[in-house]
């Protein structure tokens, strides 16, 4: 909703460098307070800034951003589109990080996940194959960058600092979303004020991006490139249940269908973490 609130006032790549312009001087302070040292050293942890300057924040965006104000894209086909992202991750997790590489049945979970995806968001077939192609493409490549530049971090032999990282690739990201934007023959002049604008560029920002990255960086650490990126399932999830409680929109049989095939697949997933939570659960719940 942000991001469609603010496309309203601002052109989209302009608006997306904004946007990290903000969450990047924001990090840099933060880095700069709990950091002992907020400048990358060595060659090794500034590749890890330009992989996520220029994938994980440039490359995602613009294509993004550029790709979802053609008309032709629908919420419904971006959803999937974007969504494809896991699925995207493991085929690069099997040719860089053979550690990270799922199991049958995690192959068969991530599917089911897609389909939920699919299921949830119900695109027109003819709507999803046609019209917008290019627009359609670009949102893929948006996944396809994210995925890559997800995997290349865990590939990359250097240790840096989750919130040094996320600050430089910040500032690196926006510099070249500007160059992109100049290039677009964008121009502040087409910039439209509004409460809803500003809001919208408040929230991503600050919440969606200084605090959202800081928090997939340090999952993204913990639990490898395949699994974070399961993420891109629940975002229609969440964007159903917003449009339940805050627009009243009426929450189907294909999306409640949809939301038990996105669990079923986040089940299976994760099935050994849950085995090996289940014992404490019982045990906090007093169950035998």
């Amino acid at each position: 909703m942000a991001i469609k609130a603010g496309l309203a006032s601002f052109p989209p790549v302009l608006f997306a460098a904004i946007r990290y312009d903000i969450a990047g001087v924001v990090m840099l302070g933060y880095a700069a307070w709990v950091v002992d040292d907020p400048i990358p050293r060595g060659r090794g942890e500034w590749s890890l800034v330009a992989v996520g300057a220029t994938l994980l924040i440039a490359s995602y965006h613009v294509l993004l951003f550029v790709g979802e104000s053609d008309p032709a894209v629908t919420s419904a086909a971006a959803a999937v589109i974007v969504s494809l992202s896991p699925v995207l991750t493991t085929g690069f997790a099997r040719a860089f990080l053979p550690d990270e590489r799922l199991t049958v049945a995690g192959v068969v979970g991530l599917c089911l996940g897609l389909v939920g995806v699919a299921v949830l968001a119900r695109p027109d077939p003819d709507a999803l194959l046609a019209g917008g192609v290019v627009a359609k493409l670009l949102v893929f490549g948006a996944a396809t960058a994210f995925a890559l530049g997800s995997v290349l971090t865990r590939r990359i032999d250097a240790e840096l600092p989750i919130e040094t990282m996320e600050a430089w690739s910040m500032v690196g990201g926006a510099l070249l979303m500007h160059g992109v934007s100049l290039a677009l023959g964008e121009s502040v002049a087409d910039v439209t004020l509004s409460v809803g604008g500003l809001l919208a560029l408040a929230y991503l920002s600050l919440a969606a991006s200084a605090l959202g990255f800081l928090i997939y960086f340090d999952l993204l650490d913990r639990l490898g490139a395949v699994e974070i990126n399961l993420v891109s399932y629940v975002a229609p999830l969440f964007a159903a249940l917003t449009g339940w409680l805050v627009l009243e929109e009426r929450l189907s049989t294909a999306t409640a269908l949809g939301f038990a095939l996105i669990f079923a697949g986040f089940l299976l997933v994760k099935r050994a973490a849950i085995r090996e939570e289940l014992p404490r659960i019982r045990r906090t719940l007093g169950v035998d």
